[in-house]
């Protein structure tokens, strides 16, 4: 996975646990794509100063991870779910009943949500 989707990801999860300015400088960088001079020029800090802020909010989000691993079970829980929707998928095209069609359906358009 490409580092700046994962840090976002993981932003997102565990965000709310950075420090103020952690949490709105990894926001910067990450998902609004300022630059460092951008954000410095913003904060009125050094561009040494967000690196500074950005490695240690980075660090920071990935111990959360290593420690609660929120965004692996999702990602697990993903996969799963398409798993099974295509497992559930393959027995609707191939049933005959109707009745069992459209509970299989429903229960697709459940998943489908959970996805």
């Amino acid at each position: 996975m490409d580092k700046h989707i994962e840090i976002s990801m993981l932003w997102q999860i565990y965000g709310k646990l950075l420090t103020e300015k952690q949490y709105s400088v990894l926001n910067e960088y990450y998902n609004n794509d300022l630059s460092l001079s951008e954000i410095a020029e913003n904060y009125h800090i050094s561009r040494q100063g967000v690196r500074d802020i950005i490695m240690k909010g980075e660090n920071r989000l990935f111990e959360y991870e290593e420690k609660l691993g929120v965004m692996k079970k999702t990602q697990k829980q993903e996969e799963q779910i398409q798993i099974i929707l295509s497992q559930l998928s393959e027995i609707t095209d191939n049933s005959s009943d109707k009745k069992i069609e459209k509970i299989l359906n429903e229960v697709q358009k459940e998943l489908r949500v959970l996805a």
